[in-house]
C-alpha cells in the first residue's frame, strides 16, 4: 500500500483530539487494518510525564482492545504541529516493532503535509519482540 493525502487529513482528525495542555505539541495518527479498519490515535498528556500516552500506541492499544492481533495492520500515519515531521519516540517504536509486521509503512507528517515514509524495521533496526521467543 502507498501512502495516500487522504492518511494526512485523517492523521490531521485525529489530531484535533490530543490533549496537550503542557507542551502544545499535539500529536495525530491514523492507522489501517488489513482489512480496511481504521482507528485514530491522539497523544494525552499528564502531569507526571512518564504518564503520557502517544498518539501510535493510543491507536494500536484501541486497534487491539477492538479484537485485532499483531500483524493485522497495513500502515500508520502520524502528524504533528510542526516545521518539520517527528518520529515516533523510542517506546511507540518498540510498541510498532511488537504489534506491527516489520515492512509496514510509517509515514510521518507535520502541519503542512510534508512526508517522511519510513518501515517499522528501518526506525528500529535490530529491534527485539515476542516475534524473537518463537
Amino acid at each position: 500500500m502507498s501512502y495516500q493525502s487522504q492518511y494526512f487529513l485523517e492523521a490531521k482528525e485525529a489530531q484535533k483530539r490530543a490533549y496537550a495542555p503542557y507542551s502544545n505539541f499535539k500529536v495525530g495518527a491514523y492507522l489501517i487494518t488489513k482489512d480496511g479498519r481504521t482507528f485514530y490515535g491522539a497523544n494525552i498528556e499528564n502531569a507526571a510525564y512518564p504518564s503520557c500516552i502517544c498518539a501510535e500506541r493510543s491507536s494500536l492499544v484501541t486497534a487491539i482492545s477492538e479484537g485485532y492481533r499483531p500483524g493485522e495492520f497495513e500502515s500508520i500515519t502520524i502528524t504533528v504541529n510542526a516545521d518539520k515531521p517527528s518520529s515516533p519516540c523510542g517506546t511507540c517504536r518498540q510498541v510498532l516493532k511488537e504489534l506491527c509486521d516489520d515492512d509496514m509503512p510509517v509515514y510521518m507528517t507535520n502541519h503542512t503535509g510534508e512526508l517522511l515514509e519510513s518501515t517499522v524495521a528501518k526506525l528500529l533496526p535490530y529491534g527485539f519482540s515476542g516475534k524473537d521467543l518463537e
